[in-house]
């Protein structure tokens, strides 16, 4: 039975790599090996996936989604990065650290990766390009700053880390917040260093972004996101509410931020509740199928056989933990982490229970690595989201060279926060 799991667990990945739907892959090999080598699998199942839906937690998960998708049409960014250039556009770098600080207000307001990038991309790219900027400062820059969103709560990525951990996902989000913010610091240190030793390749902007609108307006622009970010986080952090409450009050402010900046119609009521249906359906089409096969692998006694096989090798943790994370961070090239969260986490979590760790520390740990792969050439998604909307003249090369700088400095914190977790508060 233990040998049935794992050549589940392989055909799988393998399915999966081919370009079969994973939600299909998941459940339909599930069920097939369900039926045939487990007893009793079809009178578990409904009490498994019922058990799965009345999570109270997962609802944050369309709320979230629909927080930042009705904040993409606010028209947030482009109001953020006018403010920003009147502060910073006149220095060498200017724009790119006001790209760093939107994509983290961003960050903390939407979670949306590809909807950050995207937006960042269409908005500065072009501006950035047009004052000289070089190609790959300017890429590395957007792409970095829209992947914030993976690890500066409240983000989706921690929501479902929390809920397949069976972890406090407030405790998860309290933990991410000072990785997330020196992830930032660093970020706009680089940018504010090689701007100055290489003048030339971030100068001063020739033509601010339109700076019209009165001083109120551009004060308002930043005023009204952090008024939504402290009503979400600090009614977490405070313990007034839930995770899943604090995304309700999140998804009102953000449809009434909407509204105040004019932007709020039927036309888009009715695309943003769309897009919050696509999106949410096939996480939980994905969730049910992930349920499928947890129940099947275990059925299968495929997580006792894991138990066994790394007591028996002797492996110390740490040398398990790097192994898990070479694994996540490779998977993360091919697959998305929605697939990475449902399918590899609940093996790895009861084997990570048997060394008595944290797992609020696991969960931080698997959120930096599955947003490092994001920025991985040759297949990081980050990457792919920019080039689809970059301006022509902007090559695949100087979006893969422009974000290795970036990329080692992630590298640099996932290190940290493995091997000196105190010193980013995560324990």
């Amino acid at each position: 039975m233990e040998v049935v799991a794992l050549i589940l667990f392989i055909l799988i990945f393998v399915l999966i790599l081919s370009g079969i739907q994973v939600a299909f892959v998941l459940g339909g090999l599930s069920i097939i090996f369900g039926m045939i080598f487990v007893p009793d699998f079809f009178s578990l199942l409904p009490l498994r996936i019922m058990g799965t839906m009345q999570n109270q937690v997962l609802i944050a998960v369309p709320l979230f989604i629909y927080m930042g998708l009705m904040l993409e049409k606010s028209g947030l960014a482009e109001s953020m990065l006018k403010a920003m250039s009147r502060f910073f556009g006149n220095t060498h770098g200017g724009l790119a650290l006001s790209v760093i600080i939107v994509g983290a207000l961003l960050a903390a307001s939407t979670g949306i990766v590809g909807a950050t990038v995207v937006t960042m991309g269409l908005i500065s790219l072009p501006t950035m390009i047009n004052n000289r900027y070089q190609p790959e400062l300017a890429t590395g820059t957007i792409v970095s700053a829209g992947t914030l969103g993976q690890i500066i709560p409240p983000s989706v990525v921690l929501v479902l880390l929390g809920s397949v951990l069976n972890v406090s996902v407030g405790d998860l989000f309290k933990a991410a917040l000072i990785p997330g913010i020196v992830l930032v610091f660093l970020y706009a240190l680089y940018i504010f260093i090689i701007s100055r030793v290489r003048k030339g390749i971030a100068p001063p902007l020739e033509e601010s972004i339109e700076h019209e609108g009165s001083t109120m307006d551009l004060v308002l622009a930043f005023v009204l996101p952090f008024i939504l970010i402290i009503a979400v986080l600090g009614s977490i952090f405070a313990g007034i509410a839930s995770p899943t409450e604090a995304a309700a009050v999140g998804a009102l402010g953000a449809t009434l931020l909407t509204i105040s900046q004019r932007c709020f119609s039927i036309k888009v009521l009715k695309e943003v509740m769309t897009g919050t249906t696509h999106l949410t359906s096939m996480v939980f089409l994905i969730l049910l199928g992930a349920t499928t096969f947890a129940l099947v692998f275990r059925g299968l006694e495929g997580d006792r056989y894991l138990i066994e096989l790394i007591q028996e090798s002797d492996l110390s943790f740490t040398i398990f933990l790097l192994l898990v994370m070479v694994v996540v961070f490779i998977l993360g090239f091919f697959i998305d982490f929605i697939e990475i969260i449902f399918i590899v986490v609940p093996v790895v979590a009861p084997i990570f229970s048997t060394y008595g760790v944290d797992l609020i520390w696991i969960g931080i740990l698997l959120a930096l690595n599955l947003q490092t792969s994001f920025l991985t050439p040759p297949f990081g998604f980050s990457l792919f989201y920019l080039k689809g909307v970059a301006p022509e003249g902007v090559t695949t090369g100087h979006i893969y060279r422009g974000v290795i700088p970036f990329l080692l400095i992630q590298l640099v914190i996932l290190l940290l926060a493995i091997f000196a977790p105190r010193l980013l508060g995560i324990l």
